[in-house]
């Protein structure tokens, strides 16, 4: 009786650790966003809105200049009351096209984090169904920071994901 308690409970035990059979797999977290077709894309969109917003902000700027210029050109004919009061209307002209620029940046800053915050969400939620449909018990994600130290190159998922990702990506563009 005792042997069979002993194999029993030997099975049980076997049992139970083949139930709790953990797959993991490791992503470099990094690489995943940077390499996501809507990620570059969202990239390539806010850096055209920069690029477009500076060139009309220097075209702005040199306007002044020219302005500027031409008040230098005739200030010394000017009275002092209105070489001052030109002065001053330049000066509020600078401030103000300072503050264009500082919120214009504002605007493309806080619209392009938000987009990347999204897409990164994205991302997460898009490896966590991942994990899910494939069985895994833990995905880790890499860092910049180096979050893994060591992990078997077989456990890296990274280009599968990214894969997938950018299949899923373009089939649901593909349907809309």
């Amino acid at each position: 009786m005792r042997n069979f308690l002993w194999i029993a409970s030997t099975v049980l035990i076997l049992a139970s650790c083949n139930q709790q059979t953990v797959k993991t797999g490791y992503v470099n977290n990094t690489k995943v966003v940077s390499d996501y077709t809507e990620m570059k894309e969202a990239q390539e969109k806010w850096t055209k809105r920069n690029n477009e917003v500076r060139a009309e902000l220097e075209g702005k700027a040199q306007q002044f200049q020219i302005e500027v210029q031409g008040y230098q050109n005739i200030m010394k004919s000017m009275s002092k009351s209105n070489r001052e009061k030109k002065e001053q209307e330049l000066m509020a002209k600078q401030q103000g096209l300072q503050r264009e620029q500082q919120a214009k940046m504002q605007e493309i800053q806080k619209g392009s984090q938000k987009e990347i915050d999204s897409i990164i969400g994205k991302v997460k939620d898009f490896i966590k169904e991942y994990g899910k449909k494939n069985g895994y018990t833990y995905i880790y994600g890499d860092t910049e920071v180096s979050n893994i130290l060591y992990g078997k190159e077989e456990l890296d998922i990274t280009e599968e994901i990214i894969k997938e990702l950018n299949g899923k990506d373009s089939t649901a563009t593909a349907k809309e």
